[in-house]
């Protein structure tokens, strides 16, 4: 792995110290500027444009507040996960009769399926990131996708030969394989996996196409587990890969709860990536026991500790007595701090300012600089 060489006080390499996982707050102009390309009052070049400037601003703004690592924000797409996913060859966005279910409340209407034979032979967001990293400066440009569970769990199947989740988990993991080489080609060297399919395993809720076909809770893991490997496997030394875990989040709500108790061994032990940002901003997250699992010194662990929900600033001191007793299960060395989700993992966005979404990022800033320099 690439992080054994940057152990010590302050990390020079991804994952930072100090780091965010990647959705930002969409701008006024841009939501605008979608409005009036679906009325047909300006065209995609135009909004692309519009895009484009709040993109550099927002990458100014993060720097600012002493951030190593910027994102585009996520502005060029309405979801974190299926803009990408229906841009992968044999997979498709459709409307269904109703959204996902949040805490008391409910997303539009979106979702995607798979129509043919998976590949990665072309995709927008290898454009995306390289207009990031043009405008990324001295900072380290992070690009954020979904993990390929995700398209296991959330995509609906309606190509016969995915029956067989062996040929699905294959050539998905080929697909993205070849999306991690295409994006490193770019000019990547930190990527992101999004999953929100380990609360599965939080709230012991076996989804139904699974039950269906005999899984156990156990070998479900071990599939999750090898999809995310299998995708992994062939990544250049010099690129660092971590994957966030969430239990949902959508205009400041969730969909599920519970510890990393029933996966920690998985999680901590069987994946093979090079860090984890992990939820822990509130009692949904359970406790950092946990992380007694982590085995390996080259782990990093990113202790999602400030919330992304809501725009009141947690006590500083709290938050460095949280780090003081994580560090009780896992090495100080190899604890980093984030927020514990981005600000709009939907164009909806969370229900705070984007004032408080920069004061957030700062807060982890300063935060991470009392504790680790």
């Amino acid at each position: 792995m690439t992080q054994a060489s940057n152990t010590g006080l302050w990390r020079t390499l991804a994952p930072f110290r100090a780091d965010q996982v990647g959705s930002l707050l969409r701008p006024e102009s841009i939501k605008q500027a979608r409005l009036q390309l679906a009325a047909g009052q300006i065209d995609a070049a135009q909004l692309k444009a519009v895009e484009d400037e709040e993109i550099k601003r927002a990458v100014k703004l993060q720097q600012e507040t002493g951030m190593q690592v910027v994102t585009d924000g996520e502005f060029r797409r309405a979801w974190w996960h299926f803009d990408f996913l229906e841009n992968l060859d044999g997979v498709e966005g459709f409307s269904p009769e109703s959204g996902i279910q949040f805490h008391g409340v409910t997303t539009k209407a979106h979702a995607v399926k798979i129509t043919g034979k998976i590949d990665f032979t072309d995709h927008p967001m290898l454009d995306h990131y390289r207009y990031l990293h043009s405008v990324a400066g001295g900072s380290v440009a992070k690009m954020t996708i979904p993990s390929p569970n995700m398209l296991q769990f959330r995509g609906k199947n309606e190509f016969p030969l995915y029956e067989d989740h062996e040929a699905l988990l294959h050539d998905l993991s080929l697909a993205y394989r070849k999306a991690i080489r295409a994006f490193y080609d770019a000019g990547c060297r930190y990527l992101q996996l999004d999953d929100t399919s380990w609360a599965i395993f939080f709230t012991g809720n076996m989804p139904e196409a699974f039950r269906a076909k005999g899984f156990t809770m156990e070998q479900l893991q071990e599939y999750s587990v090898r999809s995310i490997n299998e995708a992994i496997k062939d990544k250049p030394e010099d690129m660092v890969i971590t994957m966030h875990i969430c239990r949902g989040n959508f205009q400041s709500t969730w969909t599920a709860s519970g510890g990393y108790d029933a996966a920690s061994e998985a999680i901590f032990q069987g994946l093979n990536l090079d860090g984890l940002f992990l939820e822990f901003d509130d009692e949904r997250s359970g406790s950092f026991e946990p992380l007694r699992y982590v085995n390996r010194s080259d782990l990093q662990i990113v202790l999602g500790l400030v919330t992304s929900k809501f725009g009141d600033l947690e006590s500083k001191d709290e938050i460095k007595r949280r780090i003081e007793e994580a560090s009780r299960y896992a090495n100080l060395d190899q604890l980093c701090l984030s927020p514990q989700c981005g600000f709009a993992s939907t164009e909806e966005g969370n229900l705070l300012t984007e004032q408080q979404q920069w004061d957030k990022l700062r807060h982890v800033v300063e935060i991470a600089k009392d504790v680790w320099n």
